[in-house]
């Protein structure tokens, strides 16, 4: 994908992406859903914790796109306007499966196969580094379900999408000082959650994330990485169905 945008027009420059797309160009459009389909249905996945419902939100975050390109304002980037757009979509379908008293399906009932994006495919990984690796993974997932969406949403943009605080607080059209404190609490909470874990099995990560390491709390070194590595697990192991 890489050198196919490199060789367009618009991977290099996003102002004629942008002239493409509200003029109707089916390639421009076609280039934006290959190049940010994948970011997109992951914070999506982020949010709603099912594989299916991301799937359908994702198209339709897309199809909101392709109706309001021509509205688009220049002053925030696609990514940003792609990415407040998915939140959106996905915060409302949350509530619309609460007021039609969906029933929510408890990750730790996952059907097999069900999350097979996010499985290890490793052939060099051992039986019990697999294992290891798939539970870490289920409790990254199941620690983030736990975190009240408007800290989630936070945590996911900065921590697993590499958004910078800025470009947080255009997603979530707030203040970067109330991005940094929805993040400082997002991560205490996923740290308090991930907490019994910590004293059940000595799991540290050998590639701690920085950005999680850095939350000024009185949390030990060991649960500051297991909260890291539940973060890289899932970071890691990402991908679009």
């Amino acid at each position: 994908m890489s050198d196919l945008a490199q060789s367009l027009p618009w991977g290099r420059d996003e102002s004629e992406l942008i002239t493409e797309l509200q003029t109707g160009s089916e390639s421009a459009f076609d280039w934006l859903v290959t190049h940010y389909h994948t970011g997109v249905y992951n914070l999506v996945y982020g949010i709603l914790s099912d594989s299916a419902d991301a799937a359908d939100v994702t198209q339709e975050v897309f199809l909101r796109a392709f109706r309001g390109i021509r509205d688009f304002r220049r002053g925030s980037s696609l990514k940003t306007w792609l990415y407040r757009i998915s939140v959106r979509q996905a915060l409302n379908h949350r509530r619309w499966c609460w007021r039609h008293h969906r029933q929510q399906i408890s990750i730790d009932a996952e059907e097999e196969g069900k999350y097979a994006a996010l499985d290890l495919k490793d052939g060099e990984a051992s039986p019990f580094e697999c294992f290891e690796t798939h539970e870490m993974q289920a409790r990254g997932r199941q620690a983030l379900t736990q975190v009240p969406d408007i800290f989630r949403s936070a945590v996911i943009l900065r921590d697993l999408e590499d958004l910078s605080y800025e470009e947080v607080a255009e997603v979530l059209e707030v203040s970067v000082g109330t991005v940094k404190s929805r993040i400082l609490r997002g991560r205490r909470l996923l740290k308090e959650i991930l907490d019994p874990i910590v004293h059940a099995q000595p799991i540290v990560s050998a590639h701690p994330a920085p950005a999680v390491a850095a939350v000024a709390s009185p949390a030990t070194g060991k649960e500051i990485a297991v909260a890291a590595a539940a973060l890289m697990a899932v970071r890691s192991t990402r991908s679009a169905s």
